[in-house]
């Protein structure tokens, strides 16, 4: 390498065919200085004239001179000046669009053509000041990569920060380890971005495209494992997004007043400094997208933010096709993940190449054919939309690649089937997220606020106002740098990358379950306070409470009959119990009993508004967070055995094959005669002739013996059997995935061990019935109220993604039947082989089957005019809702109450149409939250498992493939986690390659003693490995690695 400052005379040639005397442009070797000289049409010079003559109007001939001179007048070391003399002018970090904009968005060439400016302009000063030729030929910074394949640089791009790439490393580090980031003032920003008062103009004239395009490209690589850490590597890059998206800078697109996007990444000219520039758009005025949602130039949506890639959001598209994409946070425009958002749709020139599609994993993957070697600096693989310095024959296919995508593209632009809509938001309609976020604080000298970094990525950091910390925040900064802490954003304007928002609570340490459980419960908006006075007011005031004798005579009675339940064993909400008594004519009357909330829960008090808020029980390992106070929920509304209960009742006459003969439903009172676990229910079903002793059950009824418990239990079985086997032949779907569970310490509720929870028998008889009783309801509600009956829909797969994942089986030689969800079905268990990994097959498959799956929803018929929407794809059903677990779900209450007034046994519905929906749309928003928490609460316990037990060993079954990681599927505890080849110790090489959507890993591992050949490992779908999970320093954080296979394997 030249040393830094040599003679003018001293530099060595770029190349062996360049000779020191030339001066101007030098013979190029890079793509599009190929693809210049093979395509001198005249439409083509013409093209480039106009660019020219458009530079020349927009900076005179000598502006990039004056910029060079500008910058040697500052008081900027040698080095730095040299590395922005790169960033301007690298030409393989811009990643520009293949073609120009309406809004003066500049092409692929025209940024080459900038390139070669700017360049020529700069060659004499680098031989004066001694650039290296590494650094001519545009070897990139060093980069920090991250888990979720993307590189995070660590700079505002669009301001072109002076400092250069060991000082941002360092930075990032120490950030990092502290938890939190600092962040420069808006004068520290402005004086970086101009390296003075203003701006040089060679560097202000960079096109905003490229920088942003620079931006984004570099975060392609997934981190090591050891920047797998709590709070990341460097949070997600908000001061990195005021150079915005070049999807963001269609002028005629903006709201009237508004900054253009393509403005946010630069000062104006002329400016000296001082002036905040708006980073966000204005938003449209409700009337404007009012008008536009009803023209269809608006879209309406939930936005969805990518957790482990935060600068990519979607909204699903209206007609069912790929989702619409949302570049960057400036396009997020302050929305957070769930918030219902109105988009504007851009034009079709700002629309995403779509390179590839992924494997059975979120993330698309990159250009195919690249080798690598863990924990070195490689170069970027080739790509279309990436200008490269050609070096290598394979280069010289990408000229002809970029030859056809950039110079050979149609009128329309590149073709429609490899594109993805992109668009902005320009409103939001609704904030579903609770703006309350899990993080930890960094002190920030000289600064009235301290800055928030949230643990979740999608979240921007905060500014929070200094009285708001603890009293010696200030004073000793670093005794809470592993202290969590609760903020809610409270503000976040348009001119800042920061939102502002209070302190809301300090949890505790980070990496206790409490203080982790806690920040969990608060960021979903989960109510998890004692209930108040007044609602308590509303239940029962004398205990022990006693079923009135009015109420006993307005019921059917079936407290002689042998009722029971059977549940989880710790569970104590028990609102289902079933029966099952032979009939003389050999058929039975079947039973499904359910606990009768709603006599309890009266419409409109104050006990049913909390009820209407929190809309569910939230379940996590070690505690649950309960819909209604105890008292209800387990005690007068729980069915304990040998107790008088409420119940609303679906009774069958049935026959022994499952055909049912008739359907009654009504108010009843039971008397359960015991409560059976699964266990129990499973040992009943697996030993049919067997005499259970007493003290192998739980009590029960002296009426009802034992034997005759067992013989129901044997009845459900039989005819549960044939009801599931004909919902399957009529063409039901059921993807089961694996479900951890654990066990706790009495004392400490620490997880003692784990295990994957068994879905048996007596789990399947329970589901069948209940599936049964809420179809009988659905139909009974919508016949007597079609439009108001609450009823559950479930949209069918969204099409594009499983046309890729039937393309992806048909590569694999896997035979499966997307076309409904009955054949579906039918594939998943009958093509995944027989032998002893056939269930690990199935469950890798059944995972990325659920990937284009819809959620279901809760809807009022009143809101969709057609029945066929009404459907529930998986159960292939017309109509369904949820009518048996009302304890802990408030749209069973409803569906109670809808069907009470059916049947003239209630009291009047005061329920209108739109309440119906209202309340539908919170339950769904409830549920999906409930369930994120449950998901999170089993993480965060498996995390404390591995630390205080691991490291953990276990087979493993790939389940994904990535450019630079895979996925696996642990099959001893049923965790799916990423394994990064970078991170793994004593591998030499990686190199991953593509056929169709069939992607494969192969891994070279180092021999283990000198003179020995290496080892290769070829990785893809369905493939087993041994791993062995491992605790990271962070909290609440581990890792997978596999290990080395054996070298005669």
């Amino acid at each position: 390498m030249d040393p830094p400052h040599q003679s003018k005379g001293g530099n060595r040639p770029r190349d062996g065919k360049r000779g020191p005397s030339q001066s101007t442009v030098p013979h190029q070797k890079d793509a599009y200085a190929r693809l210049l000289s093979q395509h001198h049409s005249s439409k083509f010079r013409s093209y480039l004239d106009q660019y020219v003559q458009q530079q020349g109007e927009e900076r005179g001939p000598s502006e990039q001179r004056q910029g060079l001179a500008y910058s040697e007048k500052q008081d900027i070391p040698q080095r730095k000046r040299d590395q922005a003399f790169i960033e301007c002018s690298d030409s393989s970090d811009f990643s520009p669009s293949p073609m120009k904009g309406k809004g003066g968005e500049e092409s692929s060439l025209s940024l080459y053509m900038d390139k070669l400016n700017s360049r020529g302009a700069l060659q004499e000063p680098e031989r004066r000041q001694g650039v290296s030729d590494k650094q001519r030929r545009g070897e990139r910074r060093d980069t920090n990569t991250s888990q979720d394949g993307d590189v995070e640089s660590g700079e505002e791009f669009a301001s072109l920060k002076q400092r250069d790439s060991q000082q941002q490393q360092q930075i990032r580090n120490k950030d990092y380890k502290d938890h939190a980031y600092k962040v420069p003032t808006s004068n520290q920003v402005n004086k970086d971005t101009s390296y003075g008062a203003s701006p040089p103009k060679a560097f202000s004239s960079f096109p905003a495209q490229a920088q942003e395009k620079k931006k984004s490209k570099k975060k392609n690589v997934p981190k090591t494992n050891a920047d797998n850490k709590r709070g990341g590597p460097m949070y997600p890059d908000f001061d990195a997004d005021m150079s915005t998206s070049p999807l963001n800078k269609s002028k005629n697109m903006q709201p009237q007043g508004a900054s253009t996007p393509s403005d946010k990444g630069k000062k104006p000219r002329g400016s000296q400094g001082g002036s905040k520039k708006q980073v966000f758009e204005a938003y449209m005025t409700s009337e404007d997208v009012s008008h536009g949602l009803k023209r269809g130039e608006l879209i309406q949506g939930s936005i969805r933010i990518n957790p482990k890639k935060y600068h990519e959001a979607f909204i699903a598209a209206p007609d069912g096709k790929r989702d619409i994409f949302l570049d960057g946070t400036a396009a997020r425009n302050r929305a957070l993940n769930g918030d219902v958002v109105v988009v504007q749709v851009l034009p079709q020139e700002q629309w995403k190449v779509v390179k590839s599609d992924s494997e059975g994993v979120s993330e698309p993957e990159t250009q195919s054919g690249r080798s690598q070697t863990p924990g070195k600096k490689t170069k970027r693989p080739p790509s279309p939309d990436v200008i490269v310095e050609a070096e290598t024959e394979a280069e010289e296919q990408l000229a002809k690649r970029v030859e056809n995508i950039s110079l050979n593209t149609t009128e329309d632009g590149i073709k429609k089937e490899i594109l993805q809509r992109t668009a902005k938001v320009v409103y939001i309609v609704e904030q579903k997220h609770s703006r309350a976020a899990t993080g930890f604080l960094k002190f920030l000298p000289d600064k009235p606020f301290a800055m928030f970094s949230p643990v979740d990525h999608r979240v921007p950091r905060v500014n929070v106002p200094l009285p708001d910390c603890p009293h010696d925040f200030c004073s000793r900064p670093g005794d809470y740098a592993s202290i969590l802490f609760i903020v809610r954003i409270t503000s976040w304007p348009d001119d800042s990358n920061f939102a502002e928002g209070r302190l809301a609570k300090t949890l505790g340490q980070a990496g206790e379950i409490e203080p982790e459980t806690e920040g969990i419960l608060i960021e979903y908006d989960v109510d998890f306070s004692e209930f108040s006075v007044e609602v308590l007011s509303c239940l029962p005031q004398k205990l022990p409470w006693t079923i009135p004798p009015e109420e006993l005579a307005n019921r059917r009675d079936l407290r002689k009959e042998c009722i029971f339940t059977i549940d989880p064993a710790t569970a104590r909400d028990l609102d289902d119990a079933l029966s099952c008594k032979p009939l003389p004519d050999g058929n039975f009357e079947l039973g499904v009993h359910i606990a009768d909330v709603s006599y309890f829960v009266e419409e409109g008090n104050a006990l049913d508004f909390i009820a209407s808020r929190r809309a569910t029980s939230v379940y996590m390992v070690q505690k649950v967070i309960p819909m209604l106070p105890r008292l209800l929920c387990e005690e007068l509304c729980s069915l304990n055995p040998l107790t008088d209960r409420l119940t609303f009742s679906v009774i069958w006459k049935i026959t022994p094959e499952g055909k049912i003969l008739s359907e009654w439903f009504g108010r009843s009172v039971i008397r359960s005669c015991v409560k059976l676990s699964y266990d129990h229910a499973q040992s009943m079903i697996e030993a049919p002739d067997k005499l259970f002793q007493a003290d192998e059950l739980p009590p029960c009824a002296a009426e009802h013996p034992m034997d005759e418990i067992h013989q129901a239990v044997l009845n459900l079985h039989t005819i549960a059997k044939r009801l599931r086997a004909q919902r399957f032949q009529g063409g039901a779907l059921r993807l089961d995935q694996l479900k951890l569970s654990f066990t706790l310490d009495r004392e400490t509720s620490m997880p003692q061990g784990c295990y994957v929870y068994q879905y048996r028998d007596s789990n399947k008889l329970v589901e069948e019935f209940m599936l049964l009783a809420n179809m009988a309801t659905a139909h009974q509600i919508y016949r007597s109220f079609p439009n108001k009956a609450l009823l559950r829909r479930h949209p069918p797969p969204q099409t594009k993604m499983v046309d890729d994942l039937q393309e992806f089986c048909d590569q694999m030689g896997l035979h499966i039947d997307f076309s409904t969800a009955g054949t579906l079905h039918k594939s998943l268990n009958e093509t995944l082989g027989d032998d002893e990994y056939t269930s690990a097959r199935k469950e890798v498959l059944t995972h990325m089957c659920s990937r284009p799956m819809q959620m279901a929803l809760y809807f009022c018929t009143g809101v969709l005019k057609e029945e066929l929407l009404f459907r529930h794809y998986a159960l292939n059903v017309p109509f369904y809702t949820h009518f048996t677990s009302p304890i802990r779900r408030y749209a069973d209450v409803i569906v109670h109450r809808l069907l009470a007034a059916s049947l003239g046994c209630g009291t009047h519905l005061e329920l209108k149409g739109e309440e119906v929906q209202k309340q539908a749309s919170h339950c769904n928003d409830k549920k999906t939250a409930s369930k994120r928490v449950q998901e999170l609460s089993s993480e965060l316990f498996f995390s404390v498992f591995v630390k205080e037990s691991g490291p953990l060993d276990s087979e493993a079954m790939v389940m994904g493939i990535l450019d630079q990681a895979f996925d696996v599927l642990v099959l001893r505890y049923g965790v799916q986690k990423r394994i990064y080849c970078k991170g793994l110790h004593g591998l030499e090489t990686f190199h991953f390659h593509k056929v169709g959507k069939k992607g494969e890993l192969t891994l070279v591992w180092a021999a283990e003693e000198p003179g020995k050949p290496s080892v290769r490992q070829e990785i893809s779908i369905f493939s087993l490995v041994d791993v062995q999970l491992r605790a990271d320093g962070a909290p609440m954080k581990y890792s997978a690695v596999i290990k080395r296979p054996n070298e005669t394997a």
